[in-house]
């Protein structure tokens, strides 16, 4: 944990996650567990989030779990309506479907933005509506990509959903900043995962870690200090930012 954060920046709040049953949003769960935090995890893998959460139960954090589906907008809306307080939200559901452009269908464009920017739109608005009423504010990390500021081919609308992310961010920032919520967007690069280990040890996977400045994928724990710096009061002047993760890639050259 960044040491200016002190030992629990985070004691005493609550934090909903999305997407927590597995990669970058069970890793987040891990981080703000680490920070203080107590714990909401939502997904759609109920086995996979309870897992989790009695793992994070023997290490003293108070968790409790939310079977969710992002693309539900009437249930997901309802369900965290029904929460006593959400202080901290990691908005991070999402999902991608690799085909060429012209070889997208309507459904493969359809489960991916309803996803990732409806899904992440409903769960924010209503989680938002709970700081308001609460009277207590909150902040809102939402997980865009850099993809939603730069192309890649074959994700066209992972891309598209995610440049919505961002331009969602900014607008809830405006709106949201005079009931004292804060709305940021964490932008990962490329990150090493059991997933794409394969391809970035073939040579276009080599190829494309040479165009990173830094010369290497991130890891997971790279995401550790931006997150908190979002979530704790650290970043209480930020609202409406994004925060780019990935190495330098969005600045290398073309």
């Amino acid at each position: 944990m960044p040491s200016f954060l002190g030992d629990a920046p985070l004691a005493g709040r609550r934090a909903l996650v999305t997407g927590a049953s597995s990669g970058l949003g069970a890793h987040f769960a891990r981080v703000l567990a680490a920070a203080g935090a107590d714990l909401v995890l939502a997904a759609r893998r109920l086995d996979a989030l309870q897992a989790l959460a009695d793992d994070l139960k023997t290490e003293g954090t108070r968790v409790e779990v939310l079977q969710l589906d992002v693309m539900d907008a009437q249930v997901t809306a309802r369900a965290i309506e029904m929460l006593e307080a959400v202080d901290i939200l990691v908005n991070n559901a999402g999902i991608v479907r690799s085909c060429g452009l012209l070889d997208q269908t309507e459904a493969d464009w359809d489960v991916v933005i309803d996803t990732n920017l409806k899904g992440m739109f409903v769960v924010a608005q209503a989680v938002a509506r709970l700081m308001r009423d609460g009277g207590r504010g909150g902040t809102i990390i939402n997980v865009a990509s850099i993809l939603g500021l730069r192309q890649a081919g074959g994700v066209a609308p992972y891309a598209i959903s995610k440049a919505g992310v961002i331009q969602m961010t900014k607008s809830m920032a405006l709106e949201l900043a005079r009931h004292g919520v804060r709305v940021n967007a964490l932008a990962p690069g490329y990150l090493a995962t059991d997933l794409n280990r394969e391809f970035f040890e073939s040579p276009p996977g080599k190829a494309m870690i040479g165009r990173i400045p830094m010369r290497r994928l991130g890891e997971l724990q790279d995401l550790d200090g931006p997150l908190l710096l979002l979530a704790s009061d650290a970043s209480r002047y930020m609202n409406g930012s994004v925060l780019a993760v990935d190495g330098g890639h969005l600045v290398s050259t073309l």
